[in-house]
């Protein structure tokens, strides 16, 4: 087995000792929720072949495969709380605990995954002679700040959500290198994707071997499709009049679950009933590759808080066209008229017109193998393996 090859189970070969001329890494991140564990988890496998790592964070699940795949330091089993209170409280606690636990570590390079806001920690291991990366996920200030406008007034959400960035701004400007998914998420992060001190190619990996072609693209039915979690910030609402509104012969089919299921089921009701609409529920991440390979067109309408979301490389991976907000990382991998489709707009007339125009093409096999062969050339896992391999080298330098 290749020590850049995930093994049958989707994990590392974990008997492969480190690289000698590479620093070993402590990684550490905030509270994790499901979709930062995929990703922290993919990132931990791509270091571990290369170098030695241990994650520290806080709120892992107990169920987590981390948890016997890594070496883990956790702070707390405590969320970040209900109330802004409580969760700013807890926020500076675990970077007092985060900075404890770093001063004990022997690894020579911490990097800050997602937790980029965490400027004591990041300020502490800088003071105390570790080489610092931070490599944010997406737009947490933005993130937070639509959470927050729906549990107080929107002047004191975006006040608050203005610290956050500041704090993210200063974690940046003291860390060694900020590291994000792709030159184009570095630019809307106000970051110079040409500067010494900013890594621009850090994006995640698929695992080719799962996610490859296994219905090609002309046998496929004309199904479109969303994968991901059911939810406000995902565009769930605007996809529901979409696939209200599409010609009988295109079914929609709804994969995930999340706080808008039952309001979705019961608003599609009729076309479901009519076999128009499909709701797949949630599937395990391995019927994940099933659920991608049989559709025509995955469509991701989401606000500008991603950083470059995974189901994207899967979806290219399987040889399925994308037609996604270009936010963030996105527009470096759904290339529009190469890969993929740019959504100009989210409002659901558009959004149906444009399916219906992506879908009366009759070049999409051609998007479908641009598409798989971008993934095996960028976003293979030996591929991601020799990205952080050059960051490594050039931030212990």
């Amino acid at each position: 087995m290749s020590r850049d090859s995930p093994d049958a189970a989707g994990t590392v070969d974990s008997a492969v000792p480190p690289e000698a001329d590479l620093p070993n890494v402590c990684v550490v991140t905030h509270p994790l929720a499901a979709a930062g564990e995929n990703a922290t988890r993919s990132l931990l496998d791509v270091l571990a072949a290369i170098t030695g790592v241990v994650l520290v964070t806080a709120d892992l699940p107990a169920d987590s495969e981390i948890r016997e795949k890594r070496e883990l330091v956790e702070l707390t089993h405590k969320g970040a709380g209900d109330s802004v209170p409580v969760a700013a409280a807890r926020f500076l606690l675990n970077q007092v605990r985060m900075c404890r636990v770093v001063a004990d570590r022997p690894e020579r390079v911490v990097l800050f995954y997602g937790a980029t806001s965490y400027l004591l920690p990041i300020l502490f291991a800088r003071a105390i002679g570790k080489r610092v990366l931070v490599e944010p996920r997406g737009d947490v200030p933005l993130t937070l700040r639509l959470n927050w406008e729906q549990r107080m007034p929107d002047d004191l959400a975006r006040a608050l959500a203005g610290l956050v960035r500041a704090l993210e701004r200063a974690g940046f400007a003291a860390a060694h290198g900020v590291v994000t998914y792709t030159p184009s998420m570095a630019e809307q992060l106000d970051l110079d994707p040409a500067a010494s001190d900013v890594y621009p190619s850090g994006a995640r990996y698929v695992r080719t071997d799962e996610f490859d072609v296994d219905t090609p693209y002309e046998e496929r039915d004309v199904v479109v499709g969303f994968l991901g979690r059911l939810d406000e910030e995902k565009g769930i609402r605007e996809l529901a009049r979409v696939a209200q509104n599409l010609p009988a012969d295109v079914t929609f089919r709804f994969v995930g679950d999340g706080d808008l299921r039952e309001w979705l089921e019961a608003e599609l009701a009729e076309e479901i009933a009519a076999g128009r609409v499909e709701m797949a529920g949630w599937v395990d991440h391995d019927d994940v590759p099933g659920e991608l390979g049989r559709m025509r067109l995955l469509v991701l309408p989401s606000q500008p808080t991603e950083g470059l979301p995974t189901t994207i490389l899967e979806s290219l991976a399987c040889g399925t066209p994308v037609y996604a907000t270009p936010v963030s990382g996105v527009p470096d991998v759904v290339r529009d008229g190469e890969t993929g489709f740019h959504i100009r707009s989210r409002d659901p007339e558009a959004l149906r017109t444009g399916i219906e125009s992506i879908l009366d093409r009759d070049d999409l096999a051609e998007f479908s193998e641009r598409g798989r062969e971008l993934i095996e050339d960028e976003y293979s896992f030996e591929a991601a393996c020799r990205r952080y391999r050059e960051i490594l080298a050039r931030v212990a330098a």
